[in-house]
């Protein structure tokens, strides 16, 4: 197992050596070959790409408990409520931050939120939210329930974005590449990125710009599915990634602290 990741210059930094700390003991906890039995007798990985092509405009809804700029949300939750409440909005998949020190999330959280979206009449992927820097992780994820991961391209080498990218394709996993300029879109590209996320938010100043999905997206092969990430609130800026050439938006804080998310959901889609 190779753990390669770079320094950005932004808050990733902290985050990453953290997250390279902490999968370093859990390795030397469970081996790769316990999580590998544990995954046997789990249901095969859904695709993410398919279940973001079933319409024009999906949404990937997340389920996270607190953020390092706001810390934790003053609202009660609790993942398997939370996952229900987004499927009866229409949510396309669930999104589950499992990183703890930095979001207070648990792979616990994402396996109780895999119940429910594997139990749908429709069972719809879960995408593992954390900083993914180890192949360990990528079996934690397949062991814990999820469908999909997230490879940051800002925090990877080039050989490890293409080293995980192919391992977590290896497994089953579908894996969204996250970018946040023409940099990294020809990095996740040349990884072979079939799904690529365009995170609006600049890791360095935190300002958040729809603009970049719309400079980004038309950049991108048609038949590579775009999400657009951050700052998406209301149906007008779902427009604005639609038309941007984005097949879905992945959406959080607005979600959680809604008082009745499935209407947030709907709402957000313009669904009655």
């Amino acid at each position: 197992m190779t753990q390669a990741f770079v320094e950005t210059g932004t808050v990733l930094d902290r985050i990453l050596w953290r997250t390279a700390s902490d999968v370093a003991i859990r390795k030397s906890a469970t081996p790769v070959a316990e999580l590998e039995m544990r995954a046997r007798d789990r249901r095969a990985p859904i695709s993410l790409a398919h279940a973001l092509s079933r319409s024009t405009m999906s949404v990937i809804a997340e389920f996270k408990r607190a953020s390092p700029s706001k810390g934790r949300f003053p609202v009660e939750m609790e993942p398997g409520e939370v996952a229900t409440e987004y499927f009866a909005g229409g949510a396309a998949a669930i999104s589950v931050l499992t990183d703890e020190p930095f979001f207070q999330g648990s792979m616990d959280d994402l396996s109780v939120a895999a119940h429910v979206a594997h139990s749908n009449p429709v069972p719809a992927p879960v995408l593992r939210k954390d900083f993914v820097v180890d192949e360990y992780q990528l079996h934690e994820a397949l062991a814990i329930g999820a469908d999909a991961v997230l490879l940051i391209v800002a925090a990877l080498e080039q050989g490890s974005l293409v080293r995980l990218h192919r391992a977590a394709q290896d497994l089953g996993l579908s894996a969204l590449v996250e970018v946040h300029d023409e940099t990294e879109l020809d990095r996740a590209l040349g990884a072979g990125a079939e799904l690529i996320g365009i995170n609006n938010r600049d890791l360095r100043t935190f300002t958040v710009d729809l603009g970049v999905t719309e400079r980004l997206a038309p950049e991108i092969p048609s038949e590579v599915i775009v999400v657009g990430e951050s700052g998406i609130f209301t149906p007008g800026d779902v427009e604005r990634m639609r038309a941007a050439g984005a097949r879905a938006v992945l959406v959080g804080e607005s979600f959680i602290v809604a008082p009745d998310r499935a209407a947030a959901v709907r709402s957000l889609l313009r669904q009655s």
